[in-house]
């Protein structure tokens, strides 16, 4: 399931990331990788705040789509 998809309080793991290589490589950067766990925090406008790593990420629901569970 993508990660756009998912509902605010829900988590899962990171299976893998798709798309152009520059985007893939941004979303590494931020902590998107497989293997690692993900939560919706909330969701606002066509944004997600995502918690990765620790962090809280800001994505938009593009990109989630993108990052598949």
């Amino acid at each position: 399931m993508p990660l756009g998809m998912a509902k605010v309080g829900e988590e899962g793991m990171i299976q893998c990331v798709k798309g152009r290589d520059s985007v893939r490589q941004h979303l590494v950067e931020l902590g998107f990788v497989q293997g690692e766990r993900v939560w919706v925090i909330s969701e606002w406008g066509g944004s997600m705040i995502l918690c990765v790593k620790g962090s809280r990420v800001a994505l938009d629901r593009a990109l989630a789509m993108r990052i598949l569970l």
